[in-house]
């Protein structure tokens, strides 16, 4: 049977087109399109059960991201040559789509729901990313599944000066902005990005620019759903409900739970036995044969809990832990706790703690990346580490999930800005983070936490880098809004916005927010930045305590780097055939030596574990690599004698003829018994054939005019 089409093309402000198509792939999905924009193809489908399990209350959705190496002409690598489980960048994609389509799924939609989006077509010069909530997006669009959008996300950069939508990969590497924004068409929603220190008024300008172009692709899925006949949405019904249980627990809870929320404990399990101690007084005024279902109960008694919580912070301008409303948790810090490594810090606000290592490794531990899009290597590496002992709670250790993988992305952009070019750094750098408590904003304590360890270890950072998350708390009825710096983690769950912005003292280094309420003003947003720079300034100023600028030198046991570069012709007489030559000096000085051929030339990296290792590995190449000039008087070694004369290495690998006529100033009939293999001898370079490049040496010049029988 045929299949017929849909199409709609979308136009960016500078006149290029993507397009979605359906009704062509994956048909029996309850939602599927193509996106294409030059030869990059994403195709997204949507299935979501028609009823919900038994006992779930919350929407159980599963966003999958994922390349297809086939998509840019390229094999897989490892032993099965096969796609396998994400990469980080396939997570971090997802996690992008994820943040900017949950919110928007209606409240009491409980059913299983499944997205994947794979890209099936790789065009090297457009970043696939920006494109897949686009299409994740559309695809709900032309099915019955119920949500509260169409939304989108861009890619917005400022190139030469100029703001640009998702532009292109070679382009992107002039930006000082880059940012991912989501939204819907009357709201933003999510950002993520890194900045060069730029200023908050900037990344605004960015953000609206952005939301303009957002709404040309949500208006365009409106109108692909209404060619598709997809605007009416499928009945369901997930949660029962009791009106009179409803009023009931928020009449004999709220207050109760208010004067919880107002006394402004500090410390976390405190709250939490406070607010479950007015649920269980309630439900000791229940019979035990009560007919109730105990999840709605819960429901109702934490709705009544959340409206406490934020009418408090609303009308009283205090915080759950007693704080001002943009002042920061006490802070402290320290560096070089562990002396093993290369640097090491603690950096501790309020309840978060981190503990964060810095190593500093050879070219030999560079990350290797194969992927769809990309191949090659990276020299920064930052992994963010999050036990349940953090917060108290039991689980496996099942590895890093995708919550790990986003936060500690989001550090490294943070601290990337700060680092010095590879060009000046020879060295791979790995920052680990070790949350050991948690309560709000663990990630921007990775960054505070990382800046430091960093310093520590004397890696020559360009400044110090903070991070702060911001909160909000908004009521639509009586327009009042509360800016939180430094939420805790109630905060940001009963809140509405969680606005992480990490920078130095001169602007914004990176960034990620996600809004849950619709219409956030300019007004608010740019409050939100501003004390959020404030805070940061003020966690700057508490860091600087410790240290303020990086250590002088690297620890004593860290690897020492020295680069050299020589001349290409070289470099196989630095390695050596089959490796020779560098196998034995890396043996006889204990040093790792790398050699790449970049530009013309060959660049040496040679890193050791001690100064007398460097020095005698930086001599030994040296000596290879030397250039022979004439006049000069070397000690060589005696390597053949031949009737006519002996052969003299006077170089590594260098070998030149020393004449019988050049070996004293009396006349030689016979080279028996003059010299010995093995022999060490004092020659001068006297000349050098134009032609063939052969070396000629003499022993009698190098010796006093008054040559002895005897004197050697």
């Amino acid at each position: 049977m045929p299949y017929t089409a849909i199409n709609k093309t979308i136009l960016l402000p500078d006149g290029r087109e993507i397009t979605i198509e359906t009704g062509k792939l994956a048909k029996q999905a309850d939602g599927s399109v193509v996106v294409k924009m030059g030869n990059t193809m994403l195709l997204a489908a949507v299935v979501s059960q028609k009823e919900a399990r038994e006992g779930v209350d919350f929407l159980p959705l599963s966003v999958d991201y994922q390349e297809k190496f086939a998509s840019s002409g390229k094999i897989p690598g490892g032993f099965l040559k096969r796609e396998a489980r994400l990469s980080d960048y396939e997570i971090l994609v997802s996690r992008l789509v994820d943040r900017v389509l949950r919110p928007l799924f209606p409240d009491d939609y409980h059913a299983e729901t499944q997205m994947s989006i794979n890209l099936i077509s790789a065009d090297t010069d457009i970043m696939p990313d920006a494109l897949a909530a686009l299409a994740a997006s559309a695809a709900l669009a032309v099915s019955d599944i119920p949500f509260n959008g169409p939304i989108s996300e861009v890619r917005v950069a400022r190139i030469d000066g100029q703001l640009v939508i998702n532009p292109g990969v070679n382009d992107l590497q002039r930006a000082d902005i880059d940012m991912i924004v989501g939204a819907s068409m009357d709201s933003v929603t999510m950002v993520e990005g890194e900045m060069n220190e730029v200023s908050e008024e900037e990344m605004l300008e960015a953000i609206a620019f952005a939301h303009e172009a957002i709404k040309v692709q949500c208006q365009a899925q409106l109108e692909l759903a209404e060619m598709v006949g997809k605007l009416e949405k499928r009945e369901y019904l997930h949660e029962s409900s009791d009106e009179e249980l409803r009023e009931a627990i928020y009449k004999a809870t709220y207050d109760k739970a208010y004067e919880v929320a107002k006394r402004g404990s500090a410390v976390k399990a405190e709250r939490k036995k406070g607010f479950k101690s007015v649920l269980e007084e309630y439900m000791a005024t229940l019979p035990e044969d009560h007919p109730y279902d105990p999840v709605l109960i819960n429901r109702y008694f934490h709705e009544a809990e959340k409206d406490a919580v934020r009418n408090m912070i609303l009308n009283d301008r205090v915080r759950l832990d007693g704080r001002q409303l943009d002042e920061i948790r006490p802070i402290w810090t320290e560096i070089n706790y562990l002396p093993a490594t290369h640097g090491s810090a603690i950096f501790t606000r309020g309840e978060t703690q981190s503990l964060t290592t810095v190593t500093l490794g050879t070219k030999l531990d560079e990350q290797l990346i194969d992927s769809a899009m990309v191949s090659g290597t990276n020299k920064f590496l930052l992994h963010y580490n999050f036990p349940a002992y953090s917060t108290g709670e039991v689980k496996p250790n099942r590895g890093p999930g995708r919550r790990e993988v986003g936060h500690g992305n989001l550090a490294l952009r943070a601290l990337k800005k700060v680092l010095p070019p590879d060009s000046e750094n020879p060295y791979t750098i790995r920052i680990v983070s070790d949350i050991l408590e948690s309560n709000g904003s663990s990630s921007m304590a990775t960054v505070c936490a990382g800046s430091l360890a960093l310093m520590d270890a004397g890696v020559p950072v360009r400044d110090a880098v903070a991070g702060i998350a911001m909160g909000l708390i908004t009521d639509e009825k009586t327009h009042k809004f509360a800016v939180l710096s430094d939420i805790l983690g109630d905060e940001d769950h009963l809140g509405d916005m969680d606005f992480k912005v990490a920078g130095t003292q001169k602007g914004i280094t990176a960034c990620q927010m996600d809004i849950k309420v619709k219409g956030l003003s300019h007004d608010v947003l740019s409050q939100a930045l501003a004390q959020a720079r404030a805070g940061r300034l003020h966690i700057l100023g508490e860091m600087a305590k410790t240290i303020s600028s990086p250590n002088v030198d690297y620890k004593p046991h860290t690897p020492r780097s020295y680069n050299m570069i020589i001349d290409k012709e070289f470099i196989g007489a630095v390695i050596g055939p089959g490796g020779k030559v560098i196998q034995q000096i890396q043996k006889d000085t204990g040093a790792t030596i790398i050699i790449e051929e970049k530009n013309e030339k060959g660049h040496v990296n040679i890193f050791a574990n001690n100064q007398d290792s460097m020095d005698d590995a930086v001599r030994k190449i040296k000596a290879i690599v030397a250039q022979p000039e004439i006049g000069e008087i070397y000690i060589g070694k005696v390597k053949s004698i031949q009737p006519y004369g002996a052969f003299v290495e006077f170089m590594p690998g260098k070998d030149g003829l020393l004449h019988i006529s050049e070996i004293k100033h009396e006349r030689l009939e016979t080279m028996d018994g003059v010299l010995e293999i093995g022999e060490e001898v004092k020659v001068k370079l006297i000349d050098v054939d134009k032609k063939t490049g052969k070396f000629k040496l003499s022993r009698k010049a190098a010796l006093p005019k008054t040559d002895a029988p005897n004197q050697g």
